[in-house]
């Protein structure tokens, strides 16, 4: 594999720790205010501070003369399509996690949703008819056997069996949200500069949110102000640095590959729930799940590049 093939899946790598640690944030915020605030504000805040710099952004960026913005039209419309599906999968993934017990792990919000790593390339294959290659397959297995191991093992071992609580079938509607997100973005990031299509996004979102949150919240200028660090968070790092991460990244990766390697974020979401959250422990079950899902997305990219890509 060349160096320059693993530009992108590098920088997905880097959203998917992104979006681990802010599964710490999203659980905490809700102790603060409800989901439909924390994402309006957000997203909103997330694509403010993404258009306060793209000026900056730009001028570094010109420097080498390959710098296209794409057509206004492909801006617009690539945005606004992103931020619908962004604006169901994360509103219902925030209705989820704002459903668990104290109690639960943050990384069983984040196996949940990453359900999405075998969902992208059967979404591929239907609707796209991109097709991919079987390694990638044997990865998607290898992933969702790590995540099982990683979320749910200690709980079966324990004799508790396989428990759903009322947060699942929101958190299972989202990985279908993230699922749509991922094919929309593979769609438009061709088309168009990925900054400008997340900035788009966000505010797009944040916009849609807004609404929702008046009807079946009481916000108050107080709570959101108690919250400004797990708010601080979402907005800087999980959107302006980690969506915009993954819009930009996934020009020339295929969906399914992307999929996968953005499933880290379980992985991540444990690794911030242990460090960050005090009592919270590793076991044996959650290591080896971490080891088998860093596996699969390693074998992946051993994969003919070239060949991966034209499937």
């Amino acid at each position: 594999m060349k160096l320059r093939d693993l530009k992108n899946p590098a920088l997905l790598l880097l959203a998917a720790l992104v979006w681990g640690v802010a599964f710490v944030a999203q659980k905490e915020g809700m102790n603060y205010i409800g989901p439909f605030t924390y994402n309006a504000v957000r997203f909103t805040l997330g694509g403010l501070c993404l258009a306060a710099v793209l000026p900056l952004l730009d001028k570094f960026r010109s420097r080498d003369g390959a710098f296209e913005k794409g057509s206004r039209r492909d801006i617009l419309v690539g945005g606004l399509c992103c931020g619908l599906a962004l604006f169901f999968a994360a509103d219902i993934q925030q209705v989820g996690v704002s459903l668990q017990d104290a109690s639960t792990n943050v990384g069983k919000a984040g196996f949940i949703t990453t359900g999405y790593c075998a969902l992208v390339p059967v979404a591929s294959l239907i609707l796209l008819k991109k097709k991919s290659p079987p390694l990638v397959w044997l990865g998607v297995g290898v992933t969702v056997i790590g995540l099982f191991c990683l979320c749910m093992m200690d709980g079966l071992m324990a004799g508790q069996g396989v428990h759903f609580d009322k947060s699942d079938p929101y958190l299972l509607l989202s990985a279908v949200g993230f699922t749509a997100h991922i094919l929309v973005i593979d769609h438009f990031s061709p088309k168009a500069d990925g900054v400008r299509l997340s900035c788009v996004q966000f505010l797009t979102a944040g916009l849609l949110s807004a609404p929702v949150m008046l009807l079946v919240e009481k916000p108050a200028a107080a709570d959101i102000l108690a919250c400004w660090l797990p708010i601080g968070y979402a907005a800087v790092f999980s959107c302006g640095v980690g969506y915009t991460l993954q819009v930009v990244a996934q020009k020339n990766v295929h969906p399914a590959v992307a999929s996968l390697i953005l499933s880290l974020e379980s992985v991540f979401s444990v690794l911030a729930g242990y460090v960050l959250m005090p009592g919270s422990t590793l076991t044996g079950w959650e290591i080896t799940g971490c080891a088998l899902v860093f596996a699969a997305v390693v074998m992946v990219q051993l994969a003919p590049q070239d060949k991966v890509r034209q499937s």
